[in-house]
């Protein structure tokens, strides 16, 4: 340590900042807007069904947190390059809507493909691609940092019976985070993922209906329960913030030690 130099620790703060969170209605896309709107942030909530958003602004705006709403369909190109194009600035993105419906790989539907597809990947590289550009327009973007930060999945870094489809989308999404976090670096833009196991949230809920393939799924967890949507809030506030100022191109893996073994 250089003389005269005395060691703080960076700020897990994000005030000031304005946040995108997608899939915000409900489960981790919820947790996500809640926690960085804790944080300081002003959030953008975005997703398909407007109760659901105004459910998570409403608990925002409860504890004196900044929340506005977008009803849109990620999988709507044009519409959402739109809505992003008109916001007033951005500084972080959570990537986080996103679909699973296990299936035997020999009798996936060419529907059930191109919607996994479609919303898991195809989306989420639009989403980037547009939330990004709104970024590099602010002039002292890399003075002031950016945030991208993809929502993928423990299945993004190993295999399991029936969720082929799914297993490969999250596999991309490792990849694109690597690639864009080379790219905008020079920007000042850190892109990291966030890979959760197995958490309670309604699409996991409906997923693990019976007790059964509920143990049978948390026999798989050295810590011995599934995750927490609060998890994945404190991973979404630290990757977000200055705190991981030198942190980019990687992943940050919630499992409870799942993918260790």
């Amino acid at each position: 340590m250089p003389p005269g130099r005395s060691l703080q620790t960076p700020s897990f703060r994000v005030d000031g900042m304005t946040a995108l969170i997608t899939g915000a209605g409900t489960g981790l896309g919820a947790g996500a807007a809640v926690a960085l709107a804790q944080a300081g942030a002003e959030v953008i909530l975005l997703g398909r069904t407007e109760s659901t958003l105004a459910e998570t602004a409403e608990q925002i705006h409860a504890t004196g947190g900044v929340a506005d709403v977008i009803v849109c369909d990620v999988c709507d190109r044009e519409s959402v390059r739109d809505r992003i194009a008109g916001l007033k600035r951005l500084d972080i993105l959570v990537n986080n809507a996103g679909v699973n419906h296990p299936q035997p790989f020999t009798e996936v539907s060419d529907e059930r493909l191109d919607q996994i597809v479609n919303l898991n990947v195809l989306a989420t590289f639009v989403v980037a691609q547009a939330a990004t550009r709104k970024m590099l327009e602010a002039p002292d973007r890399k003075e002031r940092g950016g945030a991208v930060i993809n929502m993928s999945s423990q299945m993004g870094h190993v295999g399991a019976p029936t969720r082929t489809v799914y297993c490969m989308s999250k596999h991309a999404i490792e990849g694109l985070t690597k690639a864009m976090a080379v790219e905008l670096a020079e920007h000042g833009i850190r892109v990291n993922s966030i890979c959760p196991t197995f958490t309670d949230t309604p699409l996991v809920r409906w997923l693990l209906q019976s007790a059964d393939r509920r143990d049978e799924v948390i026999s798989h967890i050295p810590m011995g329960r599934m995750g927490k949507v609060e998890d994945v809030m404190a991973a979404v506030v630290y990757l977000a913030s200055p705190a991981a100022a030198m942190i980019t191109g990687t992943h940050l893996i919630i499992d409870g030690g799942w993918t260790a073994q």
